[in-house]
């Protein structure tokens, strides 16, 4: 559906009886996915430093996660019948001389040279990668590309305000400029991905309106977006932001609703750990994934807010009227030579079959 600026503004301030009808607008029954992952954070090294952020340490101990230890959580997921890695660490983590200095010992230039030996390995140990490391050029995004089922980096915001906002006046990889480029990027190399928009950062109506368009412009040129996450802020102790308001429930609503409206093509995921008493209600908006959800290991970004167990996730996708249904990291519609490495394709047909039907 083709929505202009002020049409999506006025959704985005709807109430009362309107917003209950923008819901039913885009609640359809169907089902609504998940994966099984396993999250491992391969430093917590970052240069960029946000108002709410609890990943990120200026001296991460160890500097990084020895190939032994992650191979290890590889093999402990895959047994437990996980399909997705997924790998994080901080924008620019080589930048640190204590990380820089660990790589050189195990033989790696950078980061980018670890996590691809890593991606390679945990393909060889059948789970499939989906790696999120910040802000990457052409030619790094290019040489994962072969190593990873899907990528993901959230734009968060398309405004360039924020920069000076304490969201981001620290932190110059949240530069939307950059963000958006790199987005546009993985478009140019097929790369499925996963991206979105962080909700009560400071940001306005308006902006979040233009967030949106920005992603559907991008979508329509290059059609590689699977899911696009909308996740709201949350406050916590220690964080520069802990006293920032967070978003009202109906704001994150109308814009999960919207976001659905929009994009008819893309799931839009709401993350189940942020929002265990109105999750539910997000099923109505139109939310249809719950993104990667780890039996293992906590989300390390939000580490005060643990997964639900699978149980407990379908049973509140069936309460609302949905089906829960498991997915691989990389959607059905992208499993083919256009848009995935033939290591990757391999490593689907042989262990993950059941996924092509």
């Amino acid at each position: 559906m083709v929505l202009g600026k002020e049409e999506i503004l006025e959704l985005l301030l709807v109430d009362g009886p309107e917003l209950l009808d923008l819901m039913k607008r885009v609640c359809e029954p169907g089902e609504v996915t998940y994966s099984r992952n396993v999250f491992i954070p391969l430093t917590r090294a970052c240069r960029n430093r946000c108002g709410y952020c609890t990943f990120r340490s200026d001296s991460p101990d160890p500097p990084i996660i020895p190939p032994g230890d992650v191979l290890r959580e590889v093999r402990r997921a895959r047994d437990v019948g996980c399909t997705e890695a997924l790998f994080t660490f901080g924008e620019n983590a080589h930048e640190f001389p204590e990380v820089m200095e660990k790589l050189e010992e195990l033989g790696f230039s950078d980061m980018v040279d670890y996590a691809h030996h890593l991606c390679s390995a945990t393909l060889d140990h059948g789970l499939l990668p989906h790696t999120n490391m910040g802000v990457l050029g052409y030619r790094d995004l290019r040489r994962l590309r072969e190593v990873n089922a899907s990528m993901g980096l959230m734009l968060e915001s398309a405004s360039p305000r924020l920069m000076e906002e304490e969201a981001h006046r620290e932190s110059p990889g949240k530069d939307p400029a950059l963000r958006i480029k790199m987005i546009e990027d993985a478009g140019r190399l097929r790369i499925p991905f996963t991206t979105g928009i962080l909700v009560g950062i400071g940001e306005t109506v308006e902006e979040r309106a233009e967030s949106l368009l920005e992603l559907r412009r991008i979508q329509d040129r290059y059609g590689h977006l699977q899911e696009i996450i909308i996740q709201n802020f949350r406050a916590k102790p220690g964080i520069p932001m802990e006293r920032h308001p967070e978003p009202s429930l109906l704001e994150m609503v109308r814009m999960v609703a919207v976001a659905k409206l929009l994009f008819p093509d893309v799931s839009i995921q709401v993350p189940p750990n942020l929002n265990r008493e109105t999750g539910e209600v997000f099923l109505l908006a139109g939310a249809d994934d719950w993104g990667g959800v780890s039996p293992l290991s906590r989300d390390y970004v939000n580490p005060e807010a643990p997964w639900p167990e699978i149980d407990e996730l379908r049973r509140l996708t069936e309460s609302a009227g949905f089906t829960l249904k498991e997915r691989l990291p990389v959607y059905r519609k992208f499993i083919n030579p256009d848009f995935l490495s033939p290591k990757v394709i391999e490593t689907i047909e042989r262990l993950y079959p059941e996924f092509l039907v």
